[in-house]
């Protein structure tokens, strides 16, 4: 649907990049789904080849994953800026 307003004379400034998810801890079938749909968004848009649109996935504990199954954009701050802070969370 999103691919359908995109290409409409609706929104001529939207355009889509590229394909974001954070997986489940320990389950990886959810990068494998990205890329799939990451074909079905360059079909619907006409793209030439999938490989122009991003793939975003893998955070600090799956990257290496994430990578090796065709992610090209990751995101890493636990790693580099250490665990957040949840304690001052209002409840």
């Amino acid at each position: 649907e999103a691919c359908k307003i995109t290409r409409s004379t609706n929104c001529p400034q939207l355009q889509i990049l590229g394909l974001m998810t954070i997986g489940a801890p320990g389950d990886f079938t959810c990068f494998d789904s990205l890329v799939s749909c990451r074909t079905d968004v360059a079909n619907a848009l006409g793209l030439e080849s999938e490989k122009s649109l991003e793939l975003s996935m893998g955070m600090s504990g799956d990257f290496e994953e994430a990578i090796a199954r065709g992610s090209t954009s990751v995101r890493v701050g636990s790693t580099i800026f250490g665990a957040r802070d949840y304690s001052n969370l209002k409840k």
